[in-house]
């Protein structure tokens, strides 16, 4: 057996295999040439792509930012919030004509078709303006309860919310041809619209009138919504029976403010041979205490003042009545107040008559008593002057006197002083009136 090599020597024949690996693994000069030549080529080839690659990115980056510009400009909900505030705003022209029943049109003060209006707010006056193109304008029903504590910086959000939507089964709130109307040079009428249903199913028991922009009709900044007063919507049938502004001579006396129909006030008027307007105003002339008994306990003093104002708003018209004697003539309005009176040949105004004497009390309770049986003629508007006392005193001898109308009270009493004998009345000679 050979022996065991325990040492190496360098330079031995075992280190020629790993040289000649390391020699074959070392590139030749060619391939070296080969890949400069494909590198190079590599570089050109994305140098010339470059210019393309760029052209298409920027294509496809601003035809998406147009696209998500335009979205966020049509759709109100995504709408930028800095936006919303605007000086531009829908108004209507005037506050409504109340009360409101299902089934009636809805009109102004003027009792004038509604009117929406857009007006700039900038500043401290409400200025009207208008916008180069028109657009459409919608009137819906909103939730009397908004604004909350008359706020009136609402967002478009807010005014959506609370729309009122018509109940399951029902029309809807608002019927009409104009529900939907164009705004023009700042000015939008609005047709017949009415109620079809009442209030009294939401919480807050009134309804509010709101204009808005239709959406899809304008893409500017935003103009904000219009909103009326809150009001409450009644039946139709409440209609019937419902109060009287002004109230006329001829209606019934329940058309007054605190009476009810068919009430126990009613009932007491009826009792006391009140049946219209026109009796109660005669009576509060005549004797106001009497009246206010005749209502009893059940009227407190703010119910009456309230009664008693709405009976005076009444329009006495252009008619007087004339109480005639041999020794005097009296005209009076509708409701029996002196407007004029000639004695003993004597002409006095309304304000010239002694009001301290019981001789001109007896004469207005014997007309007040025989009412129905007075000459009825046409009198003057209050803005004619008074005529000269001969040319009054000639007009009554032919019974086509014109009298000037006098609507204050001259604050007596007849009943006051008990009932007299209504035959023959006492001579003026005796109680401060002479020739």
């Amino acid at each position: 057996m050979a022996g065991k090599r325990f040492l190496e020597e360098p330079g031995s024949d075992l280190d020629q295999p790993n040289d000649q690996k390391r020699m074959r693994r070392r590139p030749s000069f060619a391939s070296v040439i080969g890949e400069a030549v494909m590198v190079n080529s590599l570089k050109n080839f994305c140098l010339a792509l470059e210019p393309m690659l760029r052209r298409v990115v920027n294509e496809e980056v601003e035809t998406n930012l147009r696209r998500s510009t335009s979205f966020f400009t049509r759709s109100p909900s995504l709408r930028i919030q800095s936006l919303e505030p605007s000086s531009l705003q829908l108004m209507f022209s005037q506050n409504l004509l109340l009360p409101i029943f299902t089934g009636s049109k809805i009109v102004d003060l003027e009792s004038s078709p509604l009117q929406i209006l857009l007006v700039d707010t900038r500043g401290d006056q409400v200025v009207p303006t208008y916008l180069p193109l028109p657009i459409k304008i919608e009137v819906v029903v909103l939730d009397g309860d908004f604004p909350s504590y008359d706020n009136r910086t609402w967002t478009s959000e807010e005014f959506n919310s609370n729309i009122v939507k018509e109940r399951t089964g029902k029309r809807p709130l608002l019927a009409g041809d104009c529900l939907s109307v164009t705004l023009r040079d700042g000015f939008a009428p609005i047709g017949e619209i009415e109620f079809t249903d009442n209030s009294s199913w939401i919480r807050s028991r009134k309804f509010r009138l709101g204009a808005r922009v239709v959406p899809e009709s304008y893409q500017g900044v935003r103009i904000r919504e219009a909103i009326t007063e809150a009001f409450v919507v009644k039946d139709h049938r409440g209609e019937l029976y419902k109060k009287h502004h002004p109230p006329m001579l001829q209606d019934e006396v329940w058309r007054l403010e605190k009476i009810g129909k068919d009430g126990a006030f009613h009932k007491k008027l009826a009792a006391a041979r009140i049946y219209t307007v026109q009796d109660f105003l005669k009576l509060s002339v005549i004797d106001p205490r009497r009246l206010r008994g005749v209502l009893g306990p059940g009227m407190s003093e703010k119910m009456w003042e309230v009664t008693i104002k709405h009976a005076r708003t009444c329009d006495l018209g252009n008619k007087h009545f004339v109480f005639r004697r041999p020794n005097c003539t009296i005209t009076f309005d509708p409701i029996c107040q002196i407007v004029h009176a000639v004695i003993e040949g004597n002409s006095y105004s309304s304000k010239e008559l002694p009001s301290n004497t019981g001789y001109i009390d007896t004469l207005v309770k014997r007309a007040y008593v025989e009412w129905n049986s007075l000459e009825e003629i046409v009198g003057i508007s209050s803005d004619t002057p008074l005529l000269t006392q001969g040319e009054l005193v000639d007009q009554y001898a032919n019974h086509h006197q014109s009298i000037v109308k006098s609507f204050q009270p001259l604050g007596y009493s007849i009943f006051d002083h008990g009932d007299v004998e209504m035959g023959n009345l006492p001579s003026s000679a005796h109680l401060g009136f002479n020739n």
